[in-house]
Protein backbone atom coordinates (compact mmCIF):
# COMPACT_ATOMS: atom_id res chain seq x y z
CA UNK A 1 0.00 0.00 0.00
CA UNK A 2 1.99 3.03 -1.29
CA UNK A 3 1.11 6.67 -1.01
CA UNK A 4 -1.23 7.86 -3.74
CA UNK A 5 -0.08 10.82 -5.81
CA UNK A 6 -3.47 12.52 -5.49
CA UNK A 7 -3.40 12.60 -1.69
CA UNK A 8 -3.74 15.99 -0.12
CA UNK A 9 -3.21 17.34 3.38
CA UNK A 10 -3.69 20.74 4.99
CA UNK A 11 -1.71 22.60 7.62
CA UNK A 12 -3.13 24.00 10.86
CA UNK A 13 -1.42 27.06 12.34
CA UNK A 14 -2.05 29.44 15.24
CA UNK A 15 -2.17 33.08 14.17
CA UNK A 16 -0.48 34.41 17.30
CA UNK A 17 -1.41 37.95 18.25
CA UNK A 18 -4.23 38.14 15.70
CA UNK A 19 -7.62 39.23 17.00
CA UNK A 20 -9.80 38.51 13.92
CA UNK A 21 -9.78 37.42 10.26
CA UNK A 22 -9.72 41.11 9.34
CA UNK A 23 -6.67 41.61 11.57
CA UNK A 24 -4.88 38.68 9.84
CA UNK A 25 -5.68 40.19 6.41
CA UNK A 26 -4.35 43.58 7.48
CA UNK A 27 -1.15 42.06 8.89
CA UNK A 28 -0.56 40.05 5.70
CA UNK A 29 -1.19 43.10 3.48
CA UNK A 30 1.57 44.97 5.27
CA UNK A 31 3.94 42.00 5.00
CA UNK A 32 3.31 41.05 1.33
CA UNK A 33 5.71 43.57 -0.20
CA UNK A 34 8.70 41.96 1.51
CA UNK A 35 9.13 39.33 -1.23
CA UNK A 36 8.26 41.50 -4.23
CA UNK A 37 5.51 39.37 -5.81
CA UNK A 38 2.65 40.59 -3.60
CA UNK A 39 1.90 37.12 -2.24
CA UNK A 40 1.69 36.60 1.51
CA UNK A 41 4.01 34.10 3.13
CA UNK A 42 4.30 32.47 6.48
CA UNK A 43 7.91 31.66 7.33
CA UNK A 44 8.48 28.69 9.60
CA UNK A 45 11.53 26.79 10.82
CA UNK A 46 10.34 23.35 9.76
CA UNK A 47 9.89 22.13 6.18
CA UNK A 48 6.83 19.88 5.77
CA UNK A 49 7.94 16.28 5.25
CA UNK A 50 4.66 15.72 3.42
CA UNK A 51 5.47 18.48 0.91
CA UNK A 52 3.87 16.73 -2.10
CA UNK A 53 0.58 16.30 -0.23
CA UNK A 54 0.60 19.90 1.03
CA UNK A 55 1.22 21.19 -2.51
CA UNK A 56 -1.55 18.97 -3.93
CA UNK A 57 -4.43 21.31 -3.07
CA UNK A 58 -3.56 21.95 0.58
CA UNK A 59 -4.51 25.04 2.55
CA UNK A 60 -3.31 26.56 5.78
CA UNK A 61 -6.15 26.74 8.31
CA UNK A 62 -5.70 29.66 10.70
CA UNK A 63 -6.56 29.35 14.39
CA UNK A 64 -7.46 32.81 15.70
CA UNK A 65 -8.30 33.27 19.39
CA UNK A 66 -8.65 29.49 19.87
CA UNK A 67 -10.92 28.91 16.85
CA UNK A 68 -10.25 27.86 13.27
CA UNK A 69 -11.83 30.77 11.39
CA UNK A 70 -10.37 30.85 7.88
CA UNK A 71 -8.01 29.24 5.43
CA UNK A 72 -5.69 30.17 2.58
CA UNK A 73 -4.62 27.98 -0.33
CA UNK A 74 -0.97 27.03 -0.28
CA UNK A 75 0.66 27.90 -3.61
CA UNK A 76 4.28 26.90 -3.01
CA UNK A 77 6.99 26.24 -0.46
CA UNK A 78 10.09 28.40 -0.88
CA UNK A 79 13.42 28.11 0.88
CA UNK A 80 14.49 31.36 2.55
CA UNK A 81 17.55 32.08 4.61
CA UNK A 82 17.25 34.17 7.73
CA UNK A 83 19.75 36.80 8.84
CA UNK A 84 21.13 34.09 11.11
CA UNK A 85 22.03 31.95 8.05
CA UNK A 86 19.45 29.26 8.90
CA UNK A 87 17.33 27.86 6.06
CA UNK A 88 13.59 28.16 6.67
CA UNK A 89 10.39 27.34 4.80
CA UNK A 90 8.28 30.19 3.42
CA UNK A 91 4.75 28.92 2.84
CA UNK A 92 3.52 30.97 -0.15
CA UNK A 93 -0.19 31.70 0.19
CA UNK A 94 -3.03 32.81 -2.02
CA UNK A 95 -4.00 36.30 -0.76
CA UNK A 96 -7.69 35.31 -0.47
CA UNK A 97 -8.76 34.45 3.07
CA UNK A 98 -11.64 31.97 2.87
CA UNK A 99 -13.80 31.95 5.97
CA UNK A 100 -14.66 28.55 7.40
CA UNK A 101 -17.02 27.18 9.97
CA UNK A 102 -15.42 27.60 13.37
CA UNK A 103 -13.78 24.77 15.25
CA UNK A 104 -12.17 25.08 18.67
CA UNK A 105 -8.44 24.22 18.86
CA UNK A 106 -6.21 24.19 21.91
CA UNK A 107 -2.89 26.04 21.74
CA UNK A 108 0.08 24.24 20.17
CA UNK A 109 3.49 25.22 18.86
CA UNK A 110 4.48 25.31 15.21
CA UNK A 111 2.00 23.87 12.73
CA UNK A 112 0.20 20.55 12.49
CA UNK A 113 -1.01 18.45 9.60
CA UNK A 114 -4.78 18.57 9.17
CA UNK A 115 -6.35 15.67 7.25
CA UNK A 116 -8.76 16.79 4.53
CA UNK A 117 -11.53 14.79 6.26
CA UNK A 118 -11.08 16.82 9.50
CA UNK A 119 -10.95 20.28 7.90
CA UNK A 120 -13.77 22.70 8.75
CA UNK A 121 -16.08 23.45 5.82
CA UNK A 122 -15.92 26.76 3.98
CA UNK A 123 -18.71 29.19 4.75
CA UNK A 124 -21.11 29.74 1.84
CA UNK A 125 -20.16 32.52 -0.61
CA UNK A 126 -22.90 34.82 0.73
CA UNK A 127 -21.28 34.69 4.22
CA UNK A 128 -17.64 35.30 3.19
CA UNK A 129 -17.82 39.07 3.74
CA UNK A 130 -19.34 38.93 7.23
CA UNK A 131 -17.40 40.43 10.12
CA UNK A 132 -15.99 37.92 12.56
CA UNK A 133 -18.04 37.21 15.66
CA UNK A 134 -16.36 37.85 18.99
CA UNK A 135 -14.29 34.71 19.75
CA UNK A 136 -16.24 33.86 22.92
CA UNK A 137 -19.56 33.96 21.06
CA UNK A 138 -18.23 32.06 18.03
CA UNK A 139 -16.78 29.39 20.36
CA UNK A 140 -20.04 29.02 22.29
CA UNK A 141 -22.05 28.74 19.04
CA UNK A 142 -19.56 26.19 17.67
CA UNK A 143 -19.84 24.15 20.88
CA UNK A 144 -23.61 23.82 20.48
CA UNK A 145 -23.37 23.14 16.74
CA UNK A 146 -24.79 26.40 15.44
CA UNK A 147 -21.62 27.47 13.58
Amino acid sequence: MGDSVDKSVHLLKLSVGTESVEDLAQWQNGYRQRFGDGLPRHVTRMWPKREAEVLNGGSIYWVIKGLVQCRQKILALDAVEGQDGIRRCAIVLDPALIRTTTAAKRPFQGWRYLPVSDAPADLPANRQDEDSLPPELAGALADIGVL
